[in-house]
């Protein structure tokens, strides 16, 4: 058996998109060549993510919740515009309905268009025929606004919405870090 030399293979990588993101995350690597090129030689890995160019946050810790980025709510037999700003927006909380009623029990989260609502969470209860029954119900939404949207919460006289909202992205997907970061 003869022991020959390995040798490397070197192909073109033919992908635009792929040479974008060199551009943008290496601009000092621009005009250094046109084309991307790929080996089956083993060689270090270079993260080209904007977590790893200390641009971004990964996506689980920039939807964290922070002290000065929390809008807090408590909705109770009323209806209420909570937030009306354009963009992405984490909305978390839970509705508790005390059951002990003669009337109907509900709460609901809503999306307005400026003429029109579009429900998106609504548990209603029937009232209990014994004395303190309770209902809680947890919700955790990420809600898209466009320009002239809101978001509404309405309650029964038995029902309470209470909670925090936060800001994600703004309109055209700019991510909004939690306040105060970075230290």
């Amino acid at each position: 058996m003869v022991n020959r030399p390995s040798v490397p293979e070197v192909i073109t990588v033919n992908s635009e998109q792929l040479q974008q993101v060199i551009r943008d995350l290496l601009p000092s690597q621009n005009g250094f060549g046109s084309e991307l090129q790929a080996s089956n030689v083993i060689t270090p890995i270079i993260d080209l993510t904007a977590a790893a160019e200390g641009s971004g946050l990964p996506n689980n810790l920039q939807t964290a919740l922070s002290f000065g980025s929390q809008t807090t709510f408590n909705v109770n037999a009323t209806t209420t515009t909570v937030v009306s700003q354009t963009g992405f927006w984490n909305i978390i909380g839970n509705l508790n309905m005390d059951l002990d009623t003669t009337g109907a029990v509900f709460g609901a989260i809503f999306i307005n268009d400026g003429t029109s609502d579009k429900q998106i969470f609504g548990p209603a209860a029937t009232p209990a025929a014994t004395p303190d029954q309770y209902m809680v119900v947890p919700f955790n939404f990420t809600i898209f606004l466009a320009a002239g949207h809101s978001i509404k919460i309405t309650t029964s006289t038995n029902a309470q919405a209470i909670g925090s909202l936060r800001q994600l992205a703004t309109g055209d997907g700019t991510l909004v870090s939690p306040n105060g970061f970075p230290l």
